[in-house]
């Protein structure tokens, strides 16, 4: 059988991931943690991945930061395809492609410097001659320009965790990827978080890929893309409303503040879609096969009717 030619996705295209599989394995035990997961993001867009643990979305993250390589299936990441990187284009993709923002901070920052000590350190690592005035830049990108010089001890978690966002931004990434980003935050401050993302994917055009298993993150991002067992399940999608930040909203009149507060309230309600990957498989909603009698495994019966596709619990069980 001829071996599948793996075309790079039109230019367009961010992420492409077809047939993604990752098995984990030891002495006793092989853990399937993607399934055959399909997802394609858009140059410049917004998203979050949200999922259970155990779902496989962590695992998705480390493959699109070169972190982790797949069992199988292709991934392409601003037209790369990273499945025929070696040691030396890998070094390179997480120098030059990507940026990382973790939950811990521990991971992004080093406690006893400045908050623009830390921004200077991965320019300085890069060898960046104005290392400097781009970390003041960059404190300033996510509303820290005042607080360069406080040690992280005097810091919010918040505004630690924007500090990580500079240093993800260092080297400028076409991609930025942020695991559990508000998983340590209370709500407001989580809020504020996310804003920082929104005004950067607006001003500088980053792609910015936010995994959490936190589902009320649907209600600030327009496309949210959920996994279970492995595999992209669902997509909600917002009825269209403009995502506007605190400071935004503070500069509105009343008039224009009430016409968005209306907008969103016929936007909150969100449309839920199964995705259908390439090779036509459908993973259905557990509720959905549990009102119906199914269980993982059972045989069913499908039929074609007046344009839609019916799915009964099949006699042959």
């Amino acid at each position: 059988m001829p071996r599948r030619v793996m075309l790079a996705p039109p230019e367009n295209i961010m992420v492409r991931c077809e047939n993604l599989v990752k098995i984990y394995k030891t002495t006793d035990v092989e853990v399937m943690a993607l399934q055959g997961l399909d997802l394609e993001v858009e140059r410049g867009e917004l998203m979050g991945i949200v999922g259970a643990s155990g779902s496989g979305k962590s695992t998705l993250l480390n493959m699109l930061g070169a972190l982790d390589k797949p069992s199988a299936g292709s991934l392409f990441v601003d037209g790369k395809d990273l499945l025929k990187f070696d040691e030396k284009d890998l070094i390179k993709y997480k120098r030059e492609t990507v940026g990382f923002v973790w939950q811990n901070n521990a991971r992004n920052l080093i406690p006893y410097l400045t908050a623009i000590q830390n921004v200077e350190m991965p320019l300085l690592l890069s060898g960046h001659k104005n290392r400097q005035e781009r970390a003041r830049e960059l404190l300033e990108m996510v509303g820290l320009g005042d607080r360069r010089n406080s040690l992280l001890g005097q810091l919010s978690g918040g505004e630690q965790q924007r500090v990580a966002i500079a240093i993800a931004l260092s080297n400028n990434p076409s991609l930025l990827l942020a695991d559990e980003p508000t998983g340590a935050v209370d709500t407001k401050t989580a809020a504020m978080v996310l804003d920082v993302f929104r005004d950067l994917n607006r001003q500088t055009g980053v792609t910015i890929i936010i995994v959490t298993h936190d589902t009320n993150l649907s209600k600030s991002i327009d496309r949210v893309v959920a996994i279970r067992d492995g595999r992209t399940s669902t997509e909600m999608l917002r009825k269209k409303a403009p995502l506007l930040s605190f400071d935004e909203l503070e500069k509105m009149s009343e008039q224009q503040r009430a016409e968005h507060e209306r907008l969103m309230s016929q936007s909150s309600e969100r449309e839920e879609l199964v995705v259908l990957d390439r090779a036509g498989r459908l993973q259905i909603p557990k509720e959905y096969l549990e009102a119906l009698g199914i269980k993982g495994g059972d045989k069913v019966r499908v039929e074609l009717e007046d344009g839609r596709i019916s799915v009964y619990n099949s006699d042959y069980n």
